[in-house]
């Protein structure tokens, strides 16, 4: 009887050890870290009071329509949605992106992307609605001009547009295509507009972004493996049977939140800490030499659609983070926006113009931590075996819905 007793509490012991599924494995410590990274953990949406229309129904609407519509550019085949497919995560799974020419980035994901205070790879934007008008007029992306835009959507949704945001001015007198970027006739013809007319034409291409922001902030993540492992442990419970992580994973989650520093930037719900960093990651064969954070802070003072300009909604009490935002400092120098993990493994290459094919190989770069080509890495170095690397890769895929 006793013998039978032992043999049945050693085997549920081996099979708690096998399928890590005692809470034991982590310090109270490591559990308050691992359920200030779940889903559960994130605030609410907080509204957007540069953007008057961002949560209006009808704007989301329209934005979403303009979104999709290859009408909005410049050879009516590039739309938002080219490059932010729907079905790839809002992102393209290729190294750099495509519009009417070759981009040097990478298109990134745009799930939860309403939370980001700087948007772009290098924060060259201060908001949602003015980073969806910079592709707009991008040689490369849509490359359209700001009066084809306003003639588009008067011709297609003017109706729709007046009754959400107000009516339209005349525009029978305006060029078909001008604007401060494009052709030099077409850059030639925005400068002998009038001031009002200009101011009119960038009134609409305001709205435009509004709307498309209203659209994208309906983009958000869905629970993954990870949260419902997190979440009943937080609580003090046992994960469901089906929830439950592996010894590999539970192991390269601790390695993520302690010896691998993978939290330091990844943390929070988003596994994002919003800010700009420089990891050494490699230049591009080819490619024009890329400086990062530090060679666009002038480019968001100076924009005229930023928080701070006069087609902002609301009063300036809202923009902080552009006013006091880090303007020189040689942490800058090759810094980029530290991307959210959320739904990691389905979206390679990786990095801001897709150095690295595999999960594998980025852990392997962290853990090596090469020089950068210009100013100084912040990673260091760690010492991680085969098998630790190997649980880290079997952690963020926990973080797929």
């Amino acid at each position: 009887m006793a013998r039978s007793l032992l043999t049945k509490l050693i085997a549920t012991a081996v099979i708690a050890v096998v399928a890590g599924c005692s809470d034991t494995d982590f310090t109270d410590a490591e559990k308050r870290t691992i359920a200030s990274m779940s889903l559960a953990a994130l605030a609410p949406l907080p509204s957007d009071p540069t953007n008057r229309f961002a949560d209006d129904p009808g704007a989301a609407a329209l934005g979403a329509t303009l979104f999709f519509d290859t009408g909005m550019s410049r050879d009516g085949n590039v739309a938002c949605g080219t490059c932010h497919k729907i079905d790839r995560q809002f992102q393209d799974d290729l190294p750099r992106g495509i519009g009417v020419g070759e981009t040097n980035r990478r298109t990134m994901p745009l799930a939860g992307v309403a939370r980001d205070p700087f948007f772009f790879w290098d924060g060259r934007r201060d908001s949602l609605w003015s980073q969806a008008m910079v592709p707009l007029e991008n040689v490369l992306e849509h490359a359209g001009t700001r009066t084809a835009y306003a003639h588009y959507l008067k011709r297609r949704f003017g109706e729709r547009y007046e009754r959400i945001f107000r009516p339209l001015p005349d525009l029978s007198v305006l060029p078909a295509s001008a604007g401060p970027y494009g052709t030099p006739t077409e850059m030639a013809a925005w400068a002998a507009m009038t001031d009002a007319q200009r101011d009119g034409v960038d009134r609409i291409f305001s709205d435009i972004g509004k709307a498309i922001a209203a659209f994208e902030r309906s983009l958000v993540h869905g629970k993954t493996r990870f949260d419902r492992f997190a979440e009943p442990l937080a609580q003090g419970r046992t994960p469901a049977a089906d929830d439950e992580l592996s010894a590999e994973e539970r192991q390269g989650l601790r390695l993520f939140i302690g010896k691998a520093n993978c939290s330091t930037c990844h943390t929070g719900p988003r596994f994002t800490d919003n800010h700009f960093h420089n990891t050494g990651v490699p230049q591009v064969a080819g490619l024009p030499p890329d400086r990062g954070r530090i060679a666009v802070v002038g480019e968001v003072l100076a924009d005229p659609f930023n928080c701070l300009g006069k087609f902002r909604d609301g009063g300036e009490e809202a923009c902080g983070e552009l006013r006091f935002m880090q303007k020189s400092s040689p942490e800058l120098v090759r810094a980029y926006k530290t991307p959210s993990l959320r739904n990691v493994a389905g979206r390679p290459p990786y990095m801001h113009a897709g150095q690295f094919a595999s999960l594998e190989q980025v852990v392997e770069h962290y853990a090596s931590a090469p020089k950068s080509v210009e100013g100084e890495t912040e990673i260091h170095p760690v010492a991680l075996s085969e098998r630790e690397k190997a649980a880290l890769v079997a952690f963020l895929k926990t973080l797929s819905d």
